[in-house]
């Protein structure tokens, strides 16, 4: 028998007690960074974008489905000490998520399950409170069908950004459930750049190799800061609202984005260069780009040492769906999408998770931040980092 979630995000924000605050943010600052630095190695010389505060969600419900090891293990994982912990962060998570000024959020969480199956009676409590699910059955047999329905909702969820999350041919007759949570976010920049300043400048992939390729530019107030500790620039772009932000962090080498990256593993180190920024004028140079990435995301968990999920007889799904207790993930994917321009930014995420029956102060003069080069991006909140990447081109 088998049960496929599919998962699909882009942002969220924490306001709650300031202990759970802490305790989820440390935890997704500390799973960002594990990440991120596990699928550039499995993608390298590419750009990529992914959200790993779209993974902690859907963790944090297997997590309340689980016991014994596999859920130590996922709580572990998602930095959260307890199931009670973990119910107040994510609901404080979910509820916040709408009150983030100046830009477009969209949440949605649904799940499909097969004909003459129900939820746990208690999981189907938490996931209705904390995750705000609806719930609907399906008849997975008919895999074009529900494939369409669910994959028409998850592209209306993301304003079109992702299409065919979902694959007809993953479903048959013993698919148990599907889980969708789909979020969406769009962002105009507090200060736009003009279309008329975007011009064709060269970008350097390596000390060899470039590439031609359309770059923006505005002469603007930014937080800002040099780090001699990344060997590195850092720069912060605020939103309408300035509650959500893009933060650039780019090389101060051509050939230095390796090196940074390895810096960055370390989440501190990224929370240390955000402190050290100040206002100030900046000449800002930065591509217009888009980019799409699609992300094993079991390849990368189990490099994450989350991997009872994935092993048949310690998965211990327990309390997902009545009748069922020898679940195991089979599958995890996540496709995710970003957009920066003029205007600002537009991104979505989407995991699926399949599971089967097996077996200071501003200088005069103003500073320059001159991307023509690969640097790494975050979006973010106070909070919260919700996207992060690396462009290369």
């Amino acid at each position: 028998m088998k049960l496929a979630l599919f998962y699909l995000f882009s942002v969220a924000v924490v306001t709650m007690a300031e202990d759970l605050s802490r305790d989820l943010r440390n935890g997704n600052d500390a799973f960002t960074s594990r990440m991120f630095s596990e699928v550039v190695k499995e993608k390298p010389q590419q750009s990529v974008v992914l959200s790993a505060y779209s993974v902690l969600t859907p963790l944090a419900q297997l997590a309340l489905a689980s016991e014994g090891e596999s859920h130590d293990e996922l709580l572990k994982a998602i930095g959260m000490p307890n199931d009670n912990a973990t119910k107040a962060a994510f609901s404080h998570a979910e509820r916040s998520l709408k009150s983030v000024k100046g830009v477009e959020l969209k949440t949605a969480s649904k799940i499909y399950i097969a004909s003459n199956y129900e939820l746990n009676e208690n999981f189907a409590t938490t996931t209705r409170d904390v995750f705000n699910s609806e719930v609907k059955n399906v008849d997975f047999t008919q895999g074009q069908k529900t494939a369409s329905e669910i994959n028409a909702w998850v592209e209306d969820q993301t304003n079109k950004k992702i299409k065919d999350l979902v694959d007809p041919d993953s479903f048959d007759a013993n698919t148990r459930a599907v889980l969708v949570n789909a979020i969406y976010f769009k962002g105009l920049w507090k200060s736009p750049f003009s279309t008329y300043a975007t011009y064709d400048q060269v970008f350097h992939i390596t000390k060899e190799k470039s590439a031609t390729i359309p770059m923006m530019y505005q002469k603007s107030e930014f937080n800002y800061a040099e780090l001699p500790e990344l060997n590195a620039k850092i720069l912060q772009m605020f939103y309408e609202g300035e509650e959500a932000s893009m933060i650039l962090v780019l090389p101060n080498e051509i050939d230095g984005i390796t090196q940074l990256e390895e810096k960055l593993k370390d989440p501190s180190a990224l929370n240390k260069a955000i402190s050290d920024m100040y206002s100030t004028e900046v000449e800002v140079t930065i591509p217009k780009f888009k980019i799409e990435t699609t992300t094993n995301l079991k390849d990368v968990l189990s490099k994450m040492d989350v991997t009872k999920l994935f092993t048949p007889g310690q998965a211990r799904l327990t309390n997902l769906i009545k009748g069922q207790d020898d679940l195991v993930i089979s599958e995890a994917i996540q496709k995710a999408f970003i957009e920066v321009n003029e205007e600002g930014a537009e991104a979505a995420a989407a995991n699926v998770f399949g599971i089967s029956n097996v077996f200071g102060i501003a200088p005069v003069a103003s500073k320059k931040f001159y991307a023509n080069h690969p640097f790494v991006f975050y979006l973010k909140t106070e909070q919260t980092t919700f996207f992060n990447g690396l462009y290369i081109t």
